[in-house]
């Protein structure tokens, strides 16, 4: 194990389908596979081919390049000895060979949601945002030799039907189908009387011949790790011989459903014309050149030539390289876009929070939406967004999650609505879109008057102090939403810093929207104005109150206060949260105060850590299982989506002062560890600062997007 090269990569098509695995080839994870299907977009998530297990025979002697670790603890076959590089852009390739052999071999997965600027300035009426399913679910495999002589590359299917937080067992209810034709298979799994789902394979020159076998006991170290389900067998239905001279290449095709009757024709240019193509859609998102994806991503290709990419230009500023020429910034701005999707649900936009196991949830949407959209200029994804979670306001609440099927979303938070509107003013603040701040003016008024008049949860605003609060057993409404056995890990009821300074913020942005509106005409202006006054009074009001969160002892912000005014004193980042907003009701010297102590006790190179290292209930690793993964996920341990409110209110409280954050282990992390061009969800709060749970985050790559610049 110690010889594998385990870091991630990872592929997605805009509709919640997706492609991972590691550098070496070994599948380490449930997660791990080439082909995940979305059945029902971005949900229903089912493997369907784990990966073709391949071998080359030259001049009479058969080698293996696959890697493969058994239940036994065996690692076998060891292709990974004979693997030469390996690349992540512009697609993931690798590289095996000999002294006369060469095989290379690209993934690709093309995009199937479409939208161009073009599209959108056209007013493109399928999607009020521009974007819209284009294309299937496809994965594209091409494989190039080079040598001295006529090889011949045999490809062996290993494939399942198995949801993707699962394993799949061979059992006698479990059978596939399989329909040869001209050079395809078609494929579908039967069990118990039910049918799966069906795919086909194609490629463009070989030989299949259907050898069906089980291949047992496959081990996911990682899933060990984490105390889940550890074991897989998959099934094989045949396998693909193919006789390739110098130079020659085969390209494959996997698709889901069953063959058309005029299928589009797949040739070995075919892979070729798929990259050049999803160039040109990041091209036409983002503004820049064709071709512009090269770049950085792997040691090989970083190196000490390059770590002019890596660092800024000093280690304690914010500068960095920008500019739509760098190869960091392309590369940032393409990790974005893996997270934004098509929900069928909804017929809408939506942003998967993290790879491999979350679905699309509302406040890290919300929360990483300036990031993903704004900073790059996406205004109709960002307006697509915020209509579609508006339109789903229910109880003055907005979504935390969307249902897989028709039926009511999750409404398990206090600050979605909160983010929604603190996020539709950076919208309005972009875009000067007053339009779209009449339409959705009543959805703010919703809001605000559910909080008036008390929602679920016993969300109310407490009538002596203006201040926002909740109080139901058993659940957690704010970002801090672990829970183990019924239980909240970080139970945080009664008025929390952070809501009541969303709060706040909203009720600024309230009082500013009715004056414009009413300065606009929009309605009845002298009732906009007469609301303005009063959503005016009211932030007043809890800008007083908000000082009841100051703890002049230890310079720093309670995290909460009970109905009964107990304060709880632990230093956790919601105060940097409060800090950062559009709006702050606090004083600077506070802030200055609050800032200082968060720098020393809670900022690492990755984020900051959700809770001080010298408090009792501190823990400084995310391990163990799941239980005791949860304990920790916000007693210490690091989020790299803080370091965006960090920043901000640093800005706000230390203008003229450098920030005290170098760039450059992060930016190694996104180029070089965990899943290459892509950031993890959290880190340890120890030293070393290990990167943990789901290595690809939305609100990690988003308000590093936000802040690179």
């Amino acid at each position: 194990m110690a010889d594998l090269d385990t870091r991630e990569w990872l592929l997605t098509n805009g509709l919640g389908s997706f492609a991972s695995g590691t550098v070496s080839d070994v599948r380490t994870r449930t997660y791990h596979g080439w082909l995940f299907v979305a059945t029902n977009p971005p949900a229903g998530r089912t493997l369907l081919l784990s990966h073709l297990e391949a071998s080359l025979e030259v001049g009479g002697k058969v080698v293996s390049l696959g890697t493969n670790i058994w239940g036994t603890g065996n690692i076998e076959p060891r292709g990974y000895k004979l693997l030469h590089s390996f690349e992540i852009n512009p697609v993931p390739q690798w590289i095996w060979g000999e002294n006369d052999w060469q095989l290379s071999r690209q993934l690709l997965m093309p995009h199937g949601m479409g939208g161009s600027r073009e599209e959108n300035q056209a007013g493109d009426s399928r999607m009020s945002d521009g974007l819209h399913p284009t294309g299937g679910h496809r994965l594209l495999i091409q494989y190039r030799y080079e040598g001295r002589q006529t090889a011949t590359l045999r490809l062996r299917l290993l494939i399942g039907d198995r949801d993707f937080h699962s394993q799949q067992t061979a059992t006698s209810d479990l059978q596939f189908s399989q329909l040869l034709g001209h050079q395809q298979v078609c494929l579908q799994a039967i069990k118990s009387g039910h049918f799966g789902t069906p795919w086909q394979l194609r490629w463009t020159q070989g030989e299949y011949r259907a050898d069906s076998v089980w291949y047992w006991n496959y081990e996911f170290p990682q899933e060990t790790k984490r105390g889940l389900g550890d074991r897989e067998d998959l099934y094989s239905p045949g396998y693909l011989t193919v006789t390739l001279k110098p130079g020659d290449a085969v390209t494959l095709e996997a698709r889901i459903g069953f063959p058309e009757q005029t299928p589009d024709i797949l040739t070995t240019d075919t892979f070729a014309a798929s990259v050049a193509a999803e160039q040109q859609r990041l091209s036409e998102i983002f503004g820049w050149g064709v071709g512009g994806d090269e770049g950085v991503g792997e040691d090989e290709e970083v190196g000490e030539d390059k770590e002019e990419f890596l660092s800024p230009s000093s280690p304690s500023s914010t500068s960095s390289p920008s500019s739509t020429s760098s190869p960091i910034w392309r590369q940032l701005l393409k990790a974005g876009d893996q997270f934004v999707v098509y929900r069928a649900s909804i017929a809408g936009p939506t942003v998967i929070a993290g790879y491999h196991w979350f679905n699309d949830w509302g406040r890290d949407t919300l929360i990483a939406l300036p990031g993903l959209t704004l900073v790059p200029q996406r205004f109709d994804l960002a307006k697509g967004l915020l209509r579609t979670f508006g339109r789903y306001c229910r109880y003055g609440l907005i979504p935390n999650a969307f249902p897989d099927v028709d039926s009511e979303p999750f409404y398990n938070s206090i600050d979605a609505a909160l983010w929604w509107i603190e996020t539709l003013g950076l919208y309005l603040e972009a875009t000067q879109d007053w339009q779209f701040l009449s339409e959705q003016f009543p959805v703010v008024q919703q809001i605000h008057k559910a909080f008036l008049a008390g929602t679920r949860y016993n969300i109310q605003i407490d009538a002596t102090d203006g201040l926002v609060g909740w109080d139901a057993r058993g659940v957690a409404l704010t970002w801090m939403d672990a829970i183990v056995e019924g239980e909240p890990v970080t139970p945080r009821p009664g008025k929390a810093v952070e809501i009541n300074a969303l709060w706040y913020s909203a009720l600024c942005w309230m009082s500013n929207w009715a004056e414009c509106l009413s300065q606009l005409q929009v309605g009845d202006t002298a009732r906009l104005a007469k609301q303005a006054g009063r959503y005016a009074e009211q932030a007043q009001q809890v800008k007083a109150s908000l000082q009841k969160f100051w703890n002049p002892q230890l310079g720093y912000l309670y995290d909460t206060i009970d109905f009964d005014d107990r304060r709880h004193a632990q230093i956790r980042p919601n105060a940097v949260i409060a800090l950062s907003l559009s709006h702050c009701g606090f004083t600077q010297q506070q802030g200055r105060q609050v800032i200082d102590l968060a720098t020393y006790r809670l900022l690492t190179p990755y984020g900051l850590r959700s809770l001080d290292p010298a408090d009792p209930q501190y823990i400084g690793k995310y391990e163990g299982n799941s239980q005791t993964r949860d304990r920790s996920y916000h007693q210490g341990t690091v989020w790299t989506w803080l370091i965006g409110p960090f920043i901000r209110a640093w800005q706000r409280f230390f203008p003229e002062q450098p920030l005290p954050f170098n760039w450059q282990p992060l930016l190694h992390h996104f180029l070089n560890d965990g899943c290459i061009g892509s950031i993890s969800e959290i880190f340890d709060g120890d030293a070393p600062h290990q990167p943990r749970g789901a290595v690809a985050q939305a609100w990690s790559i988003a308000e590093v997007i936000r802040h690179f610049k």
